[in-house]
């Protein structure tokens, strides 16, 4: 074991950057793949619920004015951008040990993507108007009827 460490520490230095960076980059990959597979249920909720309104709003984008690539790339920033920042927050609750921070940070945004995707399906013809407002107006009945002319 002394003579193998005593090997590594006689190689030239930039044979040791390589080694040391290396081991430093499987340490990031192994906590990457670590975290998304520990929570590989809640990356896939936020993907396909980005993709649903994503899919819905390209349709809804291609009815109004036609197909645009830039905004059908955006579908996928979108998934990348929401995957980076659970992976970030579930990187902190398990570094805390707390449970509640994806819940209150993700799920409310979720939620805003679901309705989004619902306004989206409307607006491309498979759900109708009626039913849409229908479906808001239940979101926060408590605030009572609303009078539609």
């Amino acid at each position: 074991m002394k003579e193998a460490l005593l090997k590594i520490l006689n190689l030239p230095l930039p044979l040791k950057a390589i080694l040391a960076s290396s081991a430093f980059f499987g340490f990031i990959c192994d906590h990457i793949l670590d975290i998304t597979m520990t929570y590989n249920e809640q990356f896939l909720s936020v993907g396909f619920v980005v993709l649903l309104d994503g899919f819905f709003g390209i349709l809804a984008g291609i009815k109004r004015e036609g197909f645009k690539t830039y905004k059908a790339l955006k579908v996928l920033r979108n998934v990348f951008i929401w995957w980076l920042i659970l992976f970030v927050i579930l990187s902190i609750e398990t570094s805390f040990k707390v449970s509640w921070l994806s819940e209150t940070i993700v799920l409310p945004f979720m939620v805003f993507q679901i309705i989004s995707a619902l306004k989206n399906a409307s607006m491309a013809g498979f759900i109708k108007m009626e039913l849409l407002n229908e479906i808001l107006d239940k979101i926060d009945n408590h605030k009572g009827k609303r009078n539609v002319d």
